[in-house]
C-alpha cells in the first residue's frame, strides 16, 4: 500500500491551519457585522437535487463525485453550498424568518482540473440572502467583499454583469433560444480564448458567421455604449438587464467603491441558475489568475424547490478560501506566530505546574507544559523553535517563595510575579 493523499486533497500543518483559521475567523466576524447567521448543511445530497439545474453538457455535472448507499439510492458529494442552501430553505421555511441571511463555511468536492487555488477537496465559504429583490442588497454584498478583502490585506477588483443583459444581447443577434445557454458558456470564456477559437466553437453549435460577428461587437461595448445603442430597444431582456446594471452602478458610485468595480459584459458565471446580476472578484495585481470570490442573483432556484406559489428571490456571494490562502501564506505576519502564549517547564513540580497552567488558562492565556522530563536547554530550544514568547521555569525554590519568574524569549527580560497575584501578569504580557 502506498500511503498518499488523493490528488487535490491536502494535509495542513499547524502553521498552515492557523492561517486558514485566521481567514475563516476574519470572515465570520465581518459576516456577523452585516447581520448574517451561521448554518450547517449535509455534505451528502441526493444526486437528482445536485444535478437538477443543469443541462447534460454542463461541466459541473462531470465534476460531481457520485456514489450510492446500501439502498442503491443515487447520491453525490456537494460541489458547492448554493444548492444545499436552496434545499435548506425548502425544508425549514416555516422555522425561519424571511428575509433570511445566512453564512456557511464547510467542505465541498469537485472532480475537476487541479491548479493553484482550485482543489478537489476544499472549504467553501458562502453568504446568501433569501427574500430580497433589487440592487440595494447586491450593493451591500459588494461592500462586504471590499470590507472583507481589505481586512485580509488583499487588493481586489470586482467584475460585474447582468445575465438578463447577456441573454438579451444573444437573442438580439438572432440566436435560437435553445442555444442561448451554450452561447453564454462560450461568451464567458471570451477573455481566456482567442477570437478564432470562439468563432469555431460557435460555428460548431450551429451559429452563422454574421451572428458571431454581431456577438463580438455587442460584447465589446461599455455599459455607457450599450445604454446609448439600446436606448429605444423593445428587447425586454436588454431593458431589464440595463436597468439592473444602471441601478447597481448608481449604488456603487454613491458608496465610493466604483473605482474597485468594473462592468464586464462577457462575465456569465458558469451556473445556469443565475437570473440577474453576477459578480467575480480578482486579486488586483494578478498574483493569482483565478477568481477569489464570486456570486450573483438566483431568484428561481429556491422558488422552484419549494413550489408553493410564493417567490423567493435570492442573491449570494462566495469566497475562494484556497485562493485567499495562497495569497496570504507567505505574509510576514504569520512567520513567527505561535499557538502558545506561555510554556511551563516543571523542575520536579509536575502537579504544581498543572495547577499553574490551569490558573493561567483561566486568565485567557494559551499554555503548554513540558511533560517529557527534558533537560532545561532542550526545553528552551523547543520554545524558541515554536516561537513561544514566554517561558516559566517552575522549581522548588519558586514554590517555597510563592513566586514565579516569567522569561521573555523575545528580549530575555524576566518578570517576577506572586503566585497569589497572577492577575498582574496582564500588565506584562
Amino acid at each position: 500500500m502506498k500511503i498518499q493523499n488523493v490528488k487535490g486533497g491536502y494535509d495542513f500543518l499547524p502553521k498552515e491551519q492557523r492561517i486558514r483559521n485566521y481567514i475563516n475567523d476574519t470572515l465570520r466576524k465581518i459576516f456577523e457585522e452585516y447581520g448574517y447567521n451561521p448554518i450547517e448543511t449535509p455534505l451528502l445530497c441526493y444526486y437528482d437535487i445536485l444535478s437538477d439545474k443543469y443541462d447534460e453538457d454542463n461541466d459541473i455535472l462531470n465534476e460531481i463525485y457520485k456514489l450510492s448507499d446500501q439502498g442503491e439510492r443515487q447520491l453525490g458529494l456537494r460541489y458547492d453550498l448554493t444548492v444545499p442552501f436552496a434545499k435548506f430553505i425548502a425544508l425549514n421555511k416555516n422555522k425561519i424568518n424571511i428575509p433570511f441571511k445566512r453564512y456557511e463555511i464547510a467542505k465541498a468536492f469537485r472532480d475537476g482540473p487541479i491548479k493553484v487555488g482550485r482543489d478537489r477537496e476544499f472549504t467553501q465559504c458562502d453568504v446568501d440572502v433569501v427574500g430580497l429583490s433589487g440592487q440595494m442588497i447586491e450593493a451591500e454584498l459588494m461592500t462586504l467583499f471590499t470590507r472583507a478583502f481589505k481586512e485580509l490585506g488583499i487588493d481586489i477588483i470586482i467584475k460585474y454583469n447582468s445575465r438578463n443583459l447577456m441573454n438579451g444581447l444573444i437573442l438580439e443577434c438572432g440566436v435560437d433560444e435553445n442555444l442561448v445557454s451554450l452561447v453564454t458558456t462560450n461568451i464567458d470564456k471570451l477573455e481566456k480564448i482567442s477570437k478564432d477559437e470562439f468563432k469555431n466553437n460557435l460555428l460548431n453549435i450551429g451559429l452563422k458567421t454574421q451572428q458571431i460577428d454581431l456577438l463580438l461587437e455587442y460584447f465589446s461595448l461599455s455599459l455607457c455604449e450599450l445604454n446609448n445603442k439600446f436606448e429605444t430597444t423593445k428587447n425586454e431582456k436588454i431593458i431589464l438587464g440595463l436597468d439592473e446594471l444602471n441601478q447597481l452602478t448608481s449604488y456603487l458610485e454613491a458608496l465610493n467603491i466604483n473605482d474597485l468595480c468594473i462592468f464586464a459584459s462577457s462575465l456569465a458565471r458558469g451556473q445556469n441558475y443565475y437570473t440577474g446580476n453576477v459578480f467575480e472578484v480578482y486579486e488586483k495585481n494578478g498574483k493569482i489568475t483565478c477568481s477569489i470570490g464570486a456570486g450573483g442573483r438566483y431568484d428561481k432556484m429556491i422558488t422552484n424547490f419549494i413550489g408553493d406559489g410564493n417567490e423567493y428571490p435570492t442573491v449570494g456571494i462566495s469566497f475562494g478560501l484556497s485562493s485567499i490562502y495562497e495569497l496570504l501564506k507567505d505574509k510576514e505576519m504569520f512567520e513567527n506566530e505561535s499557538n502558545v502564549d506561555i510554556y511551563i517547564i516543571p523542575m520536579e513540580t509536575n502537579l504544581e505546574s498543572l495547577k499553574l497552567a490551569n490558573n493561567l488558562r483561566d486568565l485567557g492565556y494559551k499554555v503548554e507544559i513540558q511533560m517529557q522530563n527534558k533537560k532545561l536547554k532542550k526545553s528552551l530550544d523547543y520554545a524558541n523553535r515554536e516561537n513561544i514568547p514566554y517561558v516559566i521555569i517552575l522549581g522548588e525554590d519558586e514554590l517555597s517563595k510563592g513566586e514565579i519568574v516569567i522569561k521573555s524569549m523575545l528580549n530575555n527580560n524576566d518578570i517576577e510575579l506572586s503566585l497569589n497575584d497572577l492577575e498582574k501578569i496582564k500588565q506584562f504580557i
